[in-house]
């Protein structure tokens, strides 16, 4: 090297010395800073805006018309104890809550998966949980309206319906 270019060289990485490099948007990279809340504005804000859509006639109806679909293929199922609890206005995770019981757990895993398979044919978002368990308690998330499929003694055990009818009241 030159004498010129090293005496360059040797002032540029003496400016950078133990500060932090940081690129700018000349670099072609862009610098976003994040609010101290995190992302909780943005959830917030989702979870409004699910809500005044719940508001809507239409969406009404079609949240009925999903509850309809969920009892008729626990009917047709033959599960037992069909409960239904409305819990719009009252919760902002769903306006409904079905409660189902199975004979056995094969009887609950079968309800869950005809039903899980039923409601994505209809073109619904299903969200199954416990499917991978003993089979005593599964859980349908079909947005709108949650279903628990229960064996009798687990039902009996943890009586949803009785905890979620003293707090609808």
């Amino acid at each position: 090297m030159t004498e010129i270019k090293k005496q360059t060289h040797q002032a540029a990485n003496k400016t950078t010395v133990g500060k932090k490099k940081t690129p700018s948007k000349a670099q072609g990279q862009d610098i976003k800073k994040k609010s101290a809340s995190g992302g909780r504005a943005g959830a917030q804000k989702a979870e409004t805006k699910r809500a005044d859509m719940r508001s809507t006639d239409a969406q009404k109806e079609r949240v009925l018309g999903l509850l309809a679909l969920i009892e008729q293929k626990l009917d047709a199922g033959k599960a037992e104890n069909i409960m239904t609890i409305d819990l719009a206005g009252k919760t902002s995770f769903a306006d409904y809550l079905v409660i189902a019981t199975g004979t056995s757990a094969r009887h609950v895993f079968g309800l869950a998966n005809n039903l899980a398979t039923d409601l994505k044919k209809a073109g619904y978002r299903v969200q199954v949980s416990g499917d991978t368990g003993d089979g005593n308690w599964v859980v349908i998330d079909a947005i709108d309206v949650v279903v628990h499929l229960f064996t009798q003694e687990t039902r009996d055990f943890y009586r949803l319906e009785e905890i979620w009818n003293q707090k609808a009241s």
